[in-house]
């Protein structure tokens, strides 16, 4: 694990897939996915019950909780691009993207752990402003590390395939982090009779376990510029200019935004894949937003929200090495599809709670699972081909601008799942409570509820299959690219 060199680069290299590019060192390949130990941790936990803290334990009413963790995504969203510039900057500068990343994952244990530490003496209002203000700070920390951390694959490796293989383990230890957070975040939260209490146990002990998963992963900042040499190329003769960041230039604000707008205007491929990737987020980030509401009001068992999530991430688990080892044969966009049509399938089968509320509804919520996974790996391995496609033509250095708009974008997403959970609970007419108050909410909402649940979410996926339709990169694309060739 302390050796940043590929293991037996040699003889590995005879045995990739991609002609010419040596095989990653399962060290490297292992110490990146740990990093989507804090990602998707990150990621699941507030997205499950930052929600129905703000409505049920601090009384905050629905829509006001929507808009608390819709403003907090929107500051990921104003930062994001900057941040992915900067990073952008600071690997010119210092061969390395590893300071962001150090920031990040030291200090968000304790923003985390403050997001869920509001006393409950301040009232709903007071309150919704200190989650506000923490959450605001922990998608900061966030950012700085996320960003650099999905730049780095473009740089870690030229293979198409091994980027595939790459992505399909950290989507392993995603899947993982979602099982870990996901079920073991409510347990956390029972352990004391005290909801408050429990709530703030749960946001120490995750904060810890998000940070130590994203500094295991600043290692592989260091084997990325080794395996560059720490040197940004200029980009080619008679390419468009861009906002570049140099280690020698200092650009403003409007620079770091105009890399990213750059970047989503000169490359088709990027802005088809990103937009079947939002809408994805948007539908999972409802889903993941009303799974607890699912487990109360529908399943009438809070601790259900445990099995739920053990229910789509055990097969998650299982199904991610496999959906890459059917992309090598299918090719990734196919493959992605495929997953895609298996999670709106399954997400539509769940609209039958509204009229037999059971246990059967594990059984599509574990073949949720399985698309999940696909749905996880496949883009975030295609996202690397997209860099390194625009890359021949326009020269290296802007990984991170294009890591960046990613990450605003899955913010975006999963922002307005949230939003839109928030929406539909008032408009069903949603009763928020404080810890303790005994509540009969009205069959309106129960049925909004299921319907955020399944219906939207399979829409919206459906939406998402429209957008990959026009993605046009495929294998010889990258493989050309990647030998010199010109890309077609």
């Amino acid at each position: 694990m302390g050796n940043d060199a590929p293991d037996a680069a040699a003889p590995e290299a005879a045995a990739s897939p991609s002609p010419g590019v040596p095989r990653l060192g399962v060290a490297v390949i292992v110490r990146y996915a740990i990093g989507s130990i804090g990602t998707g941790g990150f990621a699941t936990l507030p997205g499950l019950v930052l929600t129905y803290y703000l409505t049920d334990s601090l009384g905050v009413a629905a829509i006001m909780a929507g808009v608390v963790i819709t403003a907090a995504k929107i500051w990921d969203v104003i930062i994001d691009p900057v941040v992915g510039a900067l990073s952008d900057r600071d690997r010119a500068r210092h061969g390395t993207r590893r300071r962001f990343m150090l920031i990040g994952a030291c200090s968000i244990p304790l923003f985390f752990a403050l997001t869920f530490a509001a006393p409950p003496a301040l009232g709903p209002i007071l309150g919704a402003v200190w989650v506000l203000i923490a959450f605001l700070l922990t998608a900061t920390a966030f950012s700085l590390f996320q960003v650099p951390y999905i730049a780095l694959p473009a740089e870690l490796t030229a293979g198409y395939d091994e980027r595939t293989r790459l992505l399909t383990w950290r989507v392993v230890a995603l899947t993982l982090a979602i099982l870990l957070f996901g079920a073991g975040g409510p347990v956390l939260r029972d352990v004391s009779a005290d909801p408050i209490l429990g709530y703030l146990v749960m946001g120490i002990v995750s904060g810890v376990v998000l940070g130590l998963g994203m500094l295991v992963a600043t290692t592989v900042a260091r084997h990325a510029a080794a395996a560059t040499g720490g040197q940004v190329r200029p980009a080619a003769a008679g390419t468009d200019a861009m906002p570049r960041v140099t280690a020698g230039g200092a650009p403003g604000i409007r620079a770091h935004y105009a890399a990213g707008i750059a970047a989503l205007r000169r490359s088709a491929p990027f802005r088809t894949l990103l937009s079947a990737y939002l809408l994805q987020a948007l539908a999972t980030g409802l889903m993941l937003a009303g799974a607890q509401y699912v487990a109360t009001w529908v399943l009438h068992s809070e601790a259900a929200v445990t099995l739920l999530f053990v229910a789509l991430i055990a097969p998650a688990f299982l199904a991610a090495p496999l959906w890459g080892l059917v992309s090598n044969r299918w090719g990734k966009e196919r493959t992605f599809a495929a997953a895609s049509v298996l999670f709106a399938l399954a997400a539509l089968a769940l609209f039958g709670l509204q009229f037999a509320p059971g246990d059967w509804a594990y059984v599509p919520v574990a073949l949720a699972g399985v698309g999940y996974a696909g749905m996880q790996s496949l883009p975030m391995a295609m996202l690397p081909d997209v860099i390194s496609h625009d890359e021949h033509a326009h020269g290296p250095g802007r990984a991170g601008a294009f890591s960046g708009v990613w990450t605003a974008g899955e913010t975006v997403g999963f922002a307005l799942g949230a939003a839109v959970l928030s929406i539909t609970l008032a408009v069903t007419g949603y009763v928020s409570s404080t810890v303790g108050m005994a509540v009969t909410q009205p069959d309106a909402a129960v049925t909004g509820i299921v319907v955020a649940f399944s219906i939207l979410p399979a829409a919206l996926i459906a939406l998402s299959l429209l957008a990959l339709a026009r993605y046009r990169l495929r294998r010889t694309d990258i493989e050309l690219t990647g030998t010199g060739s010109q890309p077609r």
